[in-house]
């Protein structure tokens, strides 16, 4: 074979090589699209008030729009400085977390963290991370006879509000030890509520989270339940049994607050009624359920005849719950109970199926922002009246629903009641999304919710992404933006027992702030220089800042921008 002559192929000359290669790399730049430059941030941790710096220190942050941004992490080395790169566009929160401290501002502990918006390539240097130490709250339960009583439950409780209403949330509990001892850590500067509940062996159980959970005791067999005794109940610093006449502590930072409970026995409060329209061959369960604390508080005795009592019952304001599981279909009965000291007597619970409310929700968008999947959608159903104690109200029934693929949802056994609907998303679902309206049959139940009482409801919602945004600045008297501000969009009178009508976030290093998925209607934007816990969904705590805002009404779609003048903290308090 005669291999084909080569003389044709010569040498490329460097220069041309040299030139085609630059034309290769130019003609590739402009076929792929240009990468947003990174961003960098580094910072130091100090110790409050002394300016020690914090090793060890965990950093994180993340990312406001998880679809856009991502989350990082550092540690700071002993100088206490730390240093994070590679940070995509966006806004983000800034955590810095320590055992024994908590991160504060220069006013309170800023449990939300700090908000930063990057712009593409920004580089943010000596950003300044406080952190104080906590306080501790620590004591010893005894007896009337001054020993020990272990396996006490202590909890640290402050006021918050939900449905408009006063509400005790714990914010830290431990169960005392062999020698009665406890010790709670990791606490804010704050104002708060102690209280000790009886050890398990006075018929009550809790759970891995610190919460009471009842224990259901079998039908009793003797008349014992007639002679009048005493237990040991729920009591509250410095010494009462009665909620309403609690004391408040003030920690401060770095606090190791002394709280000591000396319980004694008290004249049991008894709870007496009966579960009638039982199925034949039904039992049902009986048990109370705090609204004060969102917890389940002792089991009933229920006798063959449907009579039941509850004993041991401390004052205060409580859901009697009655279900039946082992019917076809889980029964369920409610009510409502306030109890001031004396025995509560010829209660009837007439348990019954609950509802089946099911129903399709439409997505609605006219911004090219990306399809949401409805499988990525949650809905949940909130009592009007506020009751937390909901979420246990039986077997078969949960708040939450997951909207299928085919837009359905459902919710099964669903106890009567008033109702609300609230719209959810998972993780990266844009913050524009709202929930537009709600319909049952030919009514709009968006704002008014809607009952149930057994039976069936069809509901016909609408999701839309085309949420009103409010942005704007924070600025303090001087005209200077403020930092770190808490920034809310509080909606007309009539509304703000709705938690989901509220919208809030957090002023950026700029003072600059964005509200998104806001509902069409009348809002006031405040900004507080600090605000306790969420007092802004206090009724009373509003009414002294109505002047203070910008009123506005927006509607789908729309955007506006306004300028707020700060609440300062010296007002505030």
């Amino acid at each position: 074979m005669t291999l084909p002559h080569r003389h044709w192929m010569k040498p490329i000359p460097a220069s041309l090589l040299l030139a085609l290669l630059i034309a290769h790399a130019v003609l590739a730049q402009t076929a792929a699209p240009a990468r947003a430059a990174k961003g960098s941030l580094d910072g130091i941790v100090t110790k409050d008030p002394s300016g020690e710096p914090v090793k060890k220190a965990l950093i994180e942050l993340i990312a406001e729009n998880q679809s856009e941004g991502g989350n990082y992490t550092a540690t700071t080395g002993a100088d206490g400085r730390f240093h994070i790169e590679g940070i995509a566009a966006g806004r983000y929160r800034l955590f810095a977390e320590r055992t024994g401290f908590l991160e504060v501002d220069k006013h309170r502990p800023r449990t939300e963290g700090r908000v930063l918006t990057l712009s593409a390539g920004q580089e943010l240097r000596e950003v300044l991370i406080r952190l104080q130490a906590a306080a501790v709250v620590e004591g010893r339960v005894t007896d009337e006879d001054g020993d020990p009583l272990p396996e006490a439950q202590v909890s640290v409780l402050r006021e918050t509000y939900v449905s408009g209403r006063s509400h005790w949330e714990p914010v830290g509990g431990e169960r005392t030890n062999d020698l009665g001892e406890y010790r709670i850590a990791g606490l804010p500067p704050g104002s708060y509520f102690v209280s000790v509940t009886p050890p398990p062996n006075f018929k009550s159980l809790i759970d891995a989270a610190g919460n009471m959970v009842s224990e259901v005791r079998p039908a009793a067999t003797t008349g014992s339940n007639d002679k009048p005794g005493s237990s040991y109940m729920t009591t509250y610093y410095p010494g009462t049994k009665d909620r309403s006449q609690a004391a408040a502590i003030q920690l401060h930072p770095g606090d190791d607050f002394p709280v000591s409970f000396a319980l004694t026995p008290s004249p049991s409060v008894i709870v007496r009624g009966s579960v009638v329209n039982l199925p034949r061959g039904a039992s049902a369960t009986v048990t109370l359920q705090s609204r004060d604390f969102n917890w389940t508080l002792n089991g009933a005795e229920i006798r063959k005849d449907g009579s039941f009592e509850i004993r041991d019952v401390s004052p205060g304001s409580y859901t009697v719950v009655a279900t039946v599981s082992d019917t076809p279909v889980p029964m369920t009965a409610r009510q409502s109970l306030q109890i001031t000291g004396g025995n509560v007597e010829g209660l009837r619970l007439a348990p019954q199926a609950g509802a089946w409310v099911h129903g399709r929700l439409r997505l609605e968008s006219n911004r090219a922002m990306g399809q949401l999947a409805p499988s990525q959608v949650f809905l949940s159903l909130i009592p009007a009246d506020g009751d937390d104690a909901l979420a246990s109200a039986g077997e078969g029934f949960s708040t939450v629903a997951h909207v299928s693929a085919d837009s359905s949802f459902e919710w099964k056994n669903v106890p009567a009641g008033q109702y609300y609907v609230q719209f959810s998303g998972e993780d990266g679902v844009s913050s524009d999304w709202f929930l537009k309206s709600v319909g049952v049959g030919s009514r709009d139940v968006t704002e008014s919710g809607f009952g149930v009482n057994g039976g069936a409801a069809v509901i016909d919602a609408v999701a839309s992404a085309d949420g009103a945004v409010v942005d704007g600045v924070v600025l303090n008297g001087k005209g200077d933006p403020v930092s770190n501000s808490v920034v809310v969009a509080v909606p007309e009178t009539r509304l703000r027992a709705r938690a989901d009508h509220f919208r809030k976030t957090v002023s950026d290093q700029s003072g600059r702030f964005i509200l998104h998925g806001i509902s069409s209607g009348s809002y006031i934007v405040l900004a507080w220089e600090s605000v306790e816990a969420e007092a802004y969904y206090n009724p009373e705590f509003l009414r002294s800042y109505e002047g203070q805002g910008k009123a506005l009404r927006v509607s789908e779609g729309e955007r506006k921008s306004v300028q707020l003048a700060v609440v300062p903290i010296s007002e505030e308090q």
